[in-house]
């Protein structure tokens, strides 16, 4: 059978179920803030650690990265079987927190522990998507980051849409929901005609990086853009009870339209792969973010805002702040040398989530020293730095990242 023949015959559920898995196996990214509050009450941890239990996760997210690139572990072994291996371990390390008496150290380790295991899941799950899919990749990717999207907003739709469910019983689900999805794809996808084994991590990324002009600009952009997000999704729930609390007559589901906002982007995600198929990658991502640096910029004068206009406008910027993730990791993969995609793919990812964790850091200092409002104006710094390393691209009139002089 030829590769073309597979692709003519490919399953009609595959990338539907690949969704359906990344969704349920990133529904373990954001429990932890989630349920913080509850967390609290319990004595479990301190009222202003938000930022911490996030970064937390992104930490082991990034050690995770790391240690699966250098040993190749997705190529060695099937995709799918380290999906549901990742899932397995992700869900029992969230669980964990259930059952464990644990103190805040204790807390972090776990999150840790499973953002570790999430790096089995997320960057497996898009490799396992471009087994089957060699055209179409980038308008696929949208949707798959949309799952994502709408998977690190779950739990804060299990804790909202169902208020009786306990902390607990949030952490159960959200760890019975991905390891399901492991489930789903352990046995219902199996690897497509165009897996292919990527090459070791080569440290020639490094001076790529640095060298390769279109590489640099898609790498910085794509760097302003995670300074922003992760912190964006993190302090959301803070933010929405800071405004319910300083305004008269605001009454508002906190955990409901902190899913809502974050869960949103997953439209951001899917509509700009479909734009970018006609006006480019470097044009969508350039719009969406210099839409959700305007929001942080504007985001303290929103507080006087009636309580329709002021989630109209965080519904916005939820779309806008995530939207732009699939286009810059196709410019990314574009932009590098050919010998050298997946290392440099593996490098930018892991310099962005090493990014946010400074942010969310940033942000959870300042929030000892400023009111909640003003918070979210040190995230606009991303988006400008973004913008500005984007300018080759868009002062030359490219739009797809291709064409950009080293």
């Amino acid at each position: 059978m030829t590769p073309s023949g597979a692709k003519q015959r490919k399953p009609f559920w595959i990338l539907p179920t690949i969704v359906f898995a990344q969704f349920a196996g990133t529904s373990i990214w954001f429990s932890g803030n989630a349920v913080l509050a509850e967390l609290v009450q319990a004595g479990v941890a301190g009222s202003s650690i938000s930022g911490w239990v996030t970064g937390a996760v992104q930490m082991g997210f990034i050690a995770g990265t790391l240690i699966f690139a250098f040993l190749s572990i997705s190529d060695r072994f099937a995709p799918r079987v380290v999906f549901l291996l990742c899932t397995l371990a992700g869900a029992l390390f969230n669980l964990s927190i259930v059952f464990a008496d644990t103190n805040l150290t204790g807390l972090l380790l776990l999150r840790l522990a499973t953002g570790f295991f999430l790096a089995g899941i997320y960057p497996v799950g898009m490799k396992i998507a471009a087994g089957w899919y060699e055209k179409g990749l980038g308008n696929a990717l949208g949707f798959l980051i949309g799952a994502l999207v709408l998977g690190t907003a779950f739990p804060h739709l299990l804790k909202g849409g169902f208020s009786a469910f306990s902390w607990q019983a949030v952490m159960v689900l959200s760890s019975g929901v991905c390891l399901f999805g492991g489930l789903m794809m352990a046995l219902f996808v199996p690897d497509g005609p165009y897996l292919k084994t990527a090459p070791a991590f080569d440290p020639k990324a490094v001076m790529a990086l640095f060298r390769c002009r279109p590489l640099r600009s898609a790498a910085f952009g794509y760097f302003g853009h995670m300074w922003e997000l992760y912190t964006l999704w993190a302090f959301v729930p803070v933010f929405l009870s800071a405004y319910a609390t300083q305004t008269l007559g605001a009454v508002l589901n906190v955990p409901v339209w902190s899913f809502s906002i974050i869960g949103v982007g997953c439209l951001g995600c899917i509509v700009g792969g479909i734009v970018s198929i006609r006006h480019g990658s470097a044009l969508v991502a350039t719009v969406q973010l210099a839409v959700s640096g305007l929001c942080c910029v504007l985001s303290p004068l929103i507080f006087a805002l009636t309580p329709e206009l002021f989630l109209l406008f965080m519904l916005l910027w939820g779309t806008a702040v995530v939207g732009d993730s699939p286009q810059f990791s196709a410019m990314v993969a574009r932009s590098s040398p050919a010998e050298l995609v997946g290392s440099a793919l593996t490098l930018v990812n892991c310099i962005g989530f090493s990014i946010t964790v400074v942010s969310l850091a940033v942000v959870q200092w300042l929030a000892t020293l400023l009111p909640v409002q003003y918070l979210f104006l040190v995230l606009a710094a991303g988006p400008v730095l973004g913008l500005s390393a984007m300018l080759p691209f868009t002062a030359n009139g490219t739009t797809t990242g291709k064409t950009l002089p080293l």
